[in-house]
């Protein structure tokens, strides 16, 4: 159990002990702070991605969403897809699968990688803890941009929009990762990329 888990746990222990749940844990403000990962983590996360657990979930998302342009009623009910024309994006229910909290804090430091890999930069990566009836919860966010760019005529590229994945922990342990690409639609923006090319380059 990392240090940070049990700290959470001796803030809420108190407002938990003889006492009904609440809605918002007490007190009321989150704890909020940036990310920051230790080497150790880096570290795992270069070699979780070697594996074939990596690959398979990779293999699993790519299929999914190929069959979900098709045939959106067949798709694993583990997974959600977006699709409006302002956002697109996916959502994996880990509490419906067996991938551990490592894994699944690799993949999403992972996609934030490859983002950044498509001319983005991290506008932001934070975590907040809080209580939720009867569940600590836990939310990581890297939010990205791209980088600025323009094209013609003056218009700026806003290659697939703004991105914000979620990873969820409920008492630390994986709940859902939300992956979802938000677009510009006015005149001081050409018009997104294609979404289904970011997902080739994410899975």
């Amino acid at each position: 159990m990392s240090h940070l888990w049990k700290y959470i746990q001796s803030l809420f222990k108190n407002n938990t002990d003889g006492e009904r749940p609440r809605h918002v844990a007490q007190p009321s403000q989150p704890v909020h702070e940036l990310i920051v990962r230790s080497p150790e983590e880096l570290a795992a996360m270069e070699q979780w991605k070697q594996t074939l657990v990596c690959r398979k979930l990779c293999e699993w998302i790519g299929l999914q969403f190929a069959l979900y342009g098709s045939l959106p009623n067949e798709i694993d009910e583990t997974l959600d897809f977006l699709d409006t024309a302002s956002s697109k994006g996916f959502v994996v229910h880990l509490h419906k699968t067996n991938y551990t909290r490592q894994e699944a804090i690799a993949f999403f430091d992972m996609l934030k990688e490859r983002v950044l890999a498509q001319g983005y930069r991290t506008q932001i990566s934070d975590r907040r803890i809080y209580r939720v009836h009867s569940w600590i919860e836990t939310t990581e966010r890297h939010y990205l941009k791209p980088r600025p760019e323009f094209g013609a005529p003056g218009k700026i590229r806003q290659r697939f929009g703004n991105i914000t994945i979620l990873l969820i922990l409920r008492n630390d342990k994986p709940w859902q990762l939300k992956f979802q690409a938000t677009t510009y639609r006015d005149h001081l923006f050409l018009e997104a990329d294609n979404f289904a090319d970011l997902m080739e380059e994410l899975v």
